[in-house]
């Protein structure tokens, strides 16, 4: 399972900005990465979830930049961006991506290059998600991210149902844990056990 995860509307709120000396700021309330250390410990029972990065940060202050900013227990999850420094020297790709392409368009592509077993995104930006697409992304509240209980709620719930834990993580006693699931997409649910 890949987590594709943006920064700006998800781990802080959306109002981030450059100064004149290139440093990042967060204009209004908060603090950068804020709900970092709340995702970390989300994650923490689905050990094989692994993250890629869709956020803007990659592209304005390079991967390893974006990818330091994260808590200890993120980093290590994380595999690649959706950005690549060697789209800076195709003018069409950089076109597309800056100027024409939607967030999802930008995962999509992705996804069509790693071929995930599963993803789901975690990002403020629904421009360009379809319909079809829509069990892949948690959208978040720009100015709230994952400090927003309905977001925080639906991105929890869709761990549990999408992933299966690692197996060394099943005991015999209690049975299955809690994040142990059936791994086949769009499983209808019912009020009944199951």
């Amino acid at each position: 399972m890949l987590l594709y995860l943006d920064y700006d509307g998800v781990l802080h709120p959306d109002a981030v900005y450059l100064d004149a000396r290139n440093q990042v700021y967060l204009r209004g309330y908060g603090t950068l990465f804020e709900h970092a250390a709340l995702l970390e410990a989300l994650l923490a029972p689905y050990p094989l979830l692994k993250i890629v990065l869709s956020t803007s940060w990659v592209r304005i202050k390079g991967f390893d930049r974006a990818r330091r900013r994260l808590p200890q227990g993120l980093r290590e999850r994380v595999i690649g961006a959706t950005w690549h420094s060697r789209f800076m020297q195709d003018d069409q790709m950089l076109d597309w991506w800056v100027s024409q392409s939607s967030r999802y368009e930008q995962i999509r592509r992705d996804v069509e290059r790693r071929q995930p077993g599963d993803w789901m995104a975690l990002d403020d930006d629904e421009r360009g998600w379809p319909s079809s697409e829509a069990r892949h992304l948690v959208a978040c509240d720009p100015m709230r991210g994952l400090g927003e209980w309905r977001t925080l709620e639906a991105f929890e719930r869709r761990l549990a149902k999408r992933i299966v834990c690692d197996p060394g993580d099943l005991r015999e006693a209690d049975g299955a844990p809690p994040c142990l699931s059936s791994s086949v997409p769009n499983t209808p649910t019912s009020g009944g056990a199951g």
